[in-house]
């Protein structure tokens, strides 16, 4: 099986980026660690240095022993907001001191019980040397430690979270920039292929009917004559519409169509549509019927174009209806336009086709059907039109019970 270079390179990058992210985000998890390894050694040498600043003094600490006052706790907090201010420690925090009968005769400083990097609080022992007395536990919390850690990270971690949102985006709108290309490239091959197809049929023609031209046996049959050359002739004419119709859709899309705009009687403009129609309606028996229900049918529009529009949606009705087409025309008012719709009971188009319909190049696969034809541009066509117009078109469809088109443009009143 071959593989698709393409979706082989968006798979790949898209697993790469993802191995980004998630190498980015560990990134920042151990950063985190490391911060907060570093916050708990801080925490540690601010709770030894102050326990061994209360230990060396005799008096106070024999004072502590008896009785914490006011005045001891300010001056055992004025101790901690040294340190902090030493180890560049700002957060806020609350401290305990209590008696202890566990025997020391030095500072001895641990860590709560709990997981390292997760506890909030540090304790110390302290001693006065002499190891048979009681001595002072001194606790040490921090009920804020997570959010400081957070504060601390607070740039390199937003930066980071930036970066990574950027490049995912970047990432994932080049992603559907190729995915597009390769669909655009896709359907321009397929394009030319059809164009190709399509050219060779009327050159073909064309060629045969002149080679008959050429025949001596065939130069004295007058009618036989004037058959090859009418050949000749409507073989070059639909040539020229096909190439026509390539060049105007790529005028329109740079914006070089002037439309030369009137007002326009559109029930009028639909019979003529219709009535240009009248040889496919009775080889194929086609059936088609128009309801006209609007009282305000007058738009401002170009003639040629929105006869273009109209001729091209009877026609797909027609194309798209294997046996016996049956067309329904209706036309009404609804707060200040006039909507026409044409609906068929042909092949219909699948519910996932129906956004794709009105984009240039593509073509609703018509399963066992292969004789319509066509470039993909019609309906292109028909949007571009009837948005020049201040209109729009939708279409509702079911597989195999057919189709509605359904026009919306502004109406303009005139009196009667």
């Amino acid at each position: 099986m071959k593989i698709n270079k393409t979706y082989l390179i968006i798979v790949i990058t898209s697993v790469s980026l993802l191995a980004i992210f998630l190498i980015q985000i560990n990134w920042i998890l151990e950063t985190a660690n490391v911060r907060e390894e570093l916050f708990n050694e801080r925490a540690s040498m601010i709770l030894s240095k102050t326990a061994e600043a209360l230990s060396s003094d005799k008096l106070a600490f024999r004072n502590l022993k008896i009785n914490v006052g006011k005045n001891d706790v300010r001056e055992i907090d004025s101790i901690f907001r040294y340190y902090m201010k030493y180890y560049n420690i700002h957060v806020d925090y609350y401290f305990e001191v209590k008696s202890t009968d566990q025997p020391v005769s030095n500072v001895t400083s641990y860590f709560n019980e709990g997981t390292k990097n997760k506890q909030e609080s540090y304790q110390a022992c302290i001693g006065d040397g002499d190891s048979t007395n009681k001595n002072l536990e001194l606790k040490l919390v921090f009920p804020k430690k997570e959010q400081f850690i957070r504060a601390e990270m607070g740039t390199m971690f937003i930066t980071s979270i930036i970066l990574i949102v950027v490049v995912l985006f970047l990432s994932w709108k080049s992603i559907l920039s190729l995915m597009k290309e390769k669909m655009i490239a896709d359907h321009t091959t397929d394009f030319l292929n059809n164009m190709t197809h399509e050219f060779k049929t009327p050159l073909t023609n064309i060629s045969l009917a002149a080679k008959m031209l050429f025949k001596e046996s065939i130069q004295h049959q007058e009618q036989k004559m004037k058959h090859y050359s009418e050949i000749i002739l409507e073989e070059n004419e639909r040539l020229k519409l096909q190439v026509e119709q390539v060049l105007s859709m790529t005028a329109l899309e740079r914006g070089e169509i002037p439309l030369d705009k009137t007002e326009i009687n559109l029930h009028e403009l639909i019979n003529l549509c219709i009535k240009r129609f009248r040889i496919q309606v009775e080889i194929k028996g086609a059936q088609i019927t128009s309801t006209f229900n609007a009282n305000n049918f007058w738009v401002t529009g170009d003639k040629i174009h929105l006869n273009n529009v109209f001729c091209n949606l009877i026609d797909n009705a027609i194309k798209y209806s294997p046996d016996n087409p049956e067309i329904e025309l209706h036309s009404s008012n609804s707060n200040g336009n006039l909507t026409i719709a044409i609906s068929d009971k042909g092949i219909g188009i699948e519910k996932r086709h129906q956004k794709k319909v009105f984009k240039k190049f593509f073509r609703v696969p018509t399963g066992d059907i292969h004789d319509v034809k066509g470039f993909g541009l019609g309906l292109t066509y028909i949007k571009n039109i009837i948005e020049l117009h201040s209109g729009n078109i939708t279409v509702q469809s079911h597989k195999g019970k057919g189709s509605t088109f359904t026009i919306v443009m502004p109406y303009v009143e005139r009196e009667s």
